[in-house]
């Protein structure tokens, strides 16, 4: 396809949705991309991955992420991932190594802090994760708990400076 026409086919998708589509297309084209076409046109489709990447859902991030991991200067263009994000990721994977990195903690101290609401939201509002975030780390590592408890971490962390 000429440029031209890949360029129009591009700004249609951005026109119409869904960006998870354009910013999986942009991405393979930014990754092998054809001699024949301007440099110019490569600045527009950075510029739409950027734009297309912030509105895709937390799966198709890191899939982008995933396959850009050897192409730092275009992985740049994706928005950074969230350290909520890796936090609950990590409790999902029962990984106290990454929650503890994550919190800027050791792994004895990530450890009894599954085991401390208030010093859990302590060390949550101090690495700046956000409610949603702590509120998903609330539900992975109590599962012992019942609902009241989740919500009265939850006010904890609400009352946490």
């Amino acid at each position: 396809m000429a440029a031209s026409q890949r360029l129009s086919h591009l700004l249609q998708l951005a026109d119409q949705g869904p960006r998870a589509a354009l910013a999986e297309e942009v991405v393979e084209l930014l990754l092998d991309w054809p001699s024949d076409y301007p440099h110019s046109m490569r600045n527009v489709c950075e510029a739409l991955l950027a734009k297309a990447a912030r509105d895709v859902d937390a799966a198709t991030c890191a899939r982008l992420r995933q396959r850009l991991a050897s192409h730092p200067d275009l992985a740049r263009l994706l928005p950074p991932e969230s350290t909520g994000g890796m936090l609950v990721a990590a409790a999902r994977r029962g990984d106290t190594q990454a929650l503890a990195q994550s919190l800027g903690v050791d792994n004895d101290a990530a450890q009894q802090l599954l085991h401390d609401e208030a010093a859990l939201a302590a060390a949550c509002k101090g690495a700046h994760i956000d409610r949603a975030a702590f509120s998903a780390l609330i539900v992975l590592t109590r599962l012992d708990r019942d609902t009241r408890r989740a919500y009265a971490a939850l006010d904890v962390f609400d009352a946490a400076a």
